[in-house]
């Protein structure tokens, strides 16, 4: 039997969390379900040192962006074991983080539609201001994509 397969975008806030919840209550004992958590972060640049002490210390910031990056690589696992002792069993969930290729909501339409994903569930905070500034990525998500299932946790 074909699983369904559930797109979780993660960001590491408390939204994230409540959409984790959820996929939890909603998902964890229908054996039928895989689910995969989703995070596209912005690349640490490469830079070419040239003996400069300004080029230096831009290169110790570089660094410790890298460690933040490995360190929301670990914020996703732990994610992924919260399902597994939320009742998911190891062959049901995976992660993907990656690299953001375009923009974040792009980058879940694109993989929702080149993984076949049949949900996607998503976070929305209810509270930024820069909503009035730019369109919400759970708006553009929805709007895209027309033949998949949309679910936005508040």
């Amino acid at each position: 039997m074909a699983r369904q397969k559930v797109l979780v975008p993660y960001n590491f806030t408390d939204y994230d969390g409540k959409a984790l919840d959820f996929v939890i209550q909603r998902f964890a004992d229908d054996e039928s379900i895989e689910v995969t958590l989703f995070n596209a972060y912005v690349p640490v640049p490469e830079i070419e040192l040239r003996n400069s002490p300004i080029m230096e210390k831009i290169s110790r910031n570089l660094g410790f962006l890298q460690q933040k990056i490995h360190a929301q690589e670990a914020e996703i696992k732990q994610a992924r074991e919260k399902l597994l002792q939320n009742g998911f069993s190891k062959d049901r969930v995976h992660y993907i983080f990656r690299a953001i290729k375009k923009d974040v909501a792009q980058d879940i339409i694109d993989l929702t539609i080149d993984k076949g994903f049949d949900v996607v569930v998503l976070n929305r905070n209810p509270g930024k201001i820069t909503r009035f500034f730019t369109r919400s990525v759970s708006n553009i998500v929805i709007n895209n994509l027309k033949e998949i299932h949309v679910n936005v946790v508040t």
